[in-house]
């Protein structure tokens, strides 16, 4: 797994303590369910492994398959937030 990350994304978790925790949201829609990939400074409840990555510690849900390439961006309107792509989708394929 390659992880690619913009400048704005790493300082963004450096300035929240320096960990980003990528997990599995599960939603259902109008053709079946789909999995999003949530972003968090906490890892909450769940567990995660560490995966390798430039200036930030990377931890990925366990339980997550690993893709070819994991984005790592900002996003947002107003409140700016850390966001996760896989394979350049918002959404595990």
């Amino acid at each position: 797994m390659r992880v690619k990350a913009s400048s704005g994304a790493i300082e963004l978790v450096q300035a929240t303590g320096g960990k980003l925790f990528v997990r599995a949201k599960r939603a259902r829609c109008c053709y079946g369910s789909i999995t999003l990939l949530e972003t968090s400074s906490e890892p909450g409840d769940r567990s995660f492994r560490r995966v390798q990555a430039s200036g930030i510690e990377l931890y990925l849900e366990d339980g997550l398959r690993d893709p070819e390439v994991l984005e790592l961006d900002i996003g947002g309107l107003g409140r700016k937030r850390v966001r996760a792509y896989w394979n350049g989708c918002a959404y595990v394929v």
